[in-house]
């Protein structure tokens, strides 16, 4: 960020929607930081940050619509504990639901990126989704750049506090995933011994 100025912020988020492990809960204090320097302003850092974030969640979206949705209904039949039922639901709860889905989940970890796939397997219109996701980075990344900037040389401290949001919501997925094998498997016990 300090060779490359705002553009490597964007640059780096960017990175980040490709590659989830990397954390923006790290990232966008750090540019804050690197702001309070004057390395750039604090409103290039937000604005880069924002366009990576469009960058990369546009990246997944395509490769949701080039998949597409016949490619994407064959391997989910493969896998096991699942059905085709089930992604029957998961469309029709995308279709109701798949507004506030981009733009809150811009604002969840991990999420964050994974939600631009189905965006893109359901062709939602493209003004639509670049809207609701730049709405969800913007508010998402103006929080940890400006408390990074505030924080100046302690910007690390809002690690601490994120890495907690993280594993709050990585424990609920797990307890989710957990519940749903076991009533999925049971679901297929009995309609075996039906």
């Amino acid at each position: 960020m300090e060779r490359l100025g705002g553009p490597g912020a964007g640059l780096i988020i960017a990175a980040e929607n490709l590659f989830p492990p990397l954390p923006s809960e790290v990232i966008l204090p750090l540019a804050g930081f690197t702001a309070s320097q004057g390395t750039f302003t604090v409103a290039g850092a937000i604005a880069w940050t924002t366009a990576g974030s469009v960058v990369g969640a546009l990246l997944l979206y395509t490769l949701g619509a080039v998949f597409g949705r016949e490619r994407f209904r064959k391997v989910w039949g493969m896998l096991p504990l699942v059905t085709l039922e089930d992604l029957d639901k998961t469309e029709a709860w995308f279709e109701r639901h798949g507004t506030k889905a981009i733009f809150f989940g811009r604002m969840i970890p991990i999420f964050r990126s994974l939600i631009s796939i189905p965006a893109g397997i359901e062709r939602m219109p493209l003004p639509i989704f670049v809207g609701l996701t730049t709405a969800g980075s913007l508010i998402w990344n103006s929080l940890f750049v400006v408390a990074g900037y505030q924080l100046g040389e302690n910007w690390h401290v809002v690690e601490q506090y994120a890495d907690v949001f993280q594993k709050i919501v990585l424990v609920a997925v797990v307890l989710f995933v957990g519940w749903f094998v076991v009533s999925r498997v049971r679901r297929m016990q009995r309609d075996r011994a039906a």
